[in-house]
């Protein structure tokens, strides 16, 4: 999936990383955790109920092994629990979102904490904006949760977004489209300062992934407001049928690569998991 100017040591370190993500937990979806500019654009929306704590370990699905993943992904969602209204949609992403709790421990709210009723969009400037949920989107819904500064380290800044789409068409076009945002725009402005560059995004082929229809992932760097300079970002999107799954995490002093690797992929594998309950 990558672009010729793209090949080389990133795209060695990006490979290494979706190895790190699949061996591991798992994955998760735009940039939603970001909070550009309001402007008139292209998805995420909204109402609240707090999750009631952390999913237990996935049973695995062909292996003796305690928390080992299933060689393939064969789940089908059930029919009467796909979201087929707005109300329906809401009901899903605030169950199957994240909270203070549930991701790693130590984590506190971020700011702002939830985003509702909004799309993020990569404008040809490639600067991202918001704008009003698109036709084929029934719902979206994103919270921020950090890794506060502690013990000479810096504040580490995560985000998942839950997004529910009319179609498992649409949810896969989303996967697609993204992809091709950081062969489009490997530097982008996200708003207030914030700043991604050396995007490299990499979708991992289906027979790889365990705990989704289709997954990705991409990395790079972030500067920004409080980065303490040049940083390590790393996001991934997953897919369960017209559900797809997002989480970022900016980097901060004192954290290395595989640090951030380990806060996503836990990350990615409760939501996906916490999706699957939903659609069961």
């Amino acid at each position: 999936m990558m672009t010729k100017h793209r090949f080389g040591a990133g795209r060695a370190v990006a490979v290494a990383a979706a190895g790190f993500l699949l061996a591991g937990c798992g994955s998760a979806g735009s940039k939603a955790g970001e909070e550009p500019t309001p402007s008139a654009s292209t998805g995420q929306a909204g109402e609240s109920a707090e999750p009631s704590g952390s999913p237990d370990p996935k049973e695995p699905a062909e292996s003796g092994e305690p928390g080992a993943l299933p060689s393939a992904y064969d789940f089908t969602p059930s029919p009467d629990r796909v979201p087929k209204t707005a109300a329906d949609a809401r009901r899903l992403t605030r169950n199957a979102i994240l909270g203070e709790p549930d991701w790693t421990a130590g984590m506190v709210r971020g700011t702002p904490y939830e985003t509702a009723g909004t799309w993020t969009v990569l404008a040809d400037s490639c600067v991202w904006s918001r704008s009003a949920l698109p036709d084929g989107v029934l719902d979206s819904f994103t919270r921020r949760l950090d890794v506060p500064a502690q013990d000479g380290k810096g504040r580490v800044r995560g985000s998942v977004t839950v997004t529910v789409h009319k179609s498992v068409e649409a949810a896969d076009r989303e996967i697609k489209d993204t992809v091709q945002e950081s062969f489009r725009c490997p530097s982008q402005e996200l708003g207030g300062g914030q700043r991604l560059s050396g995007l490299m995004s990499l979708q991992f082929d289906q027979k790889d992934v365990r705990n989704a229809d289709a997954s990705l992932f991409e990395a790079g760097k972030f500067t920004g407001p409080g980065s303490d300079g040049t940083q390590d970002y790393v996001w991934s999107k997953s897919r369960i049928g017209p559900v797809t799954t997002a989480v970022s995490v900016k980097g901060a002093k004192g954290y290395e690569t595989t640090d951030l690797l380990r806060i996503a992929a836990e990350g990615g594998a409760k939501v996906l998991y916490r999706v699957e309950l939903e659609l069961t």
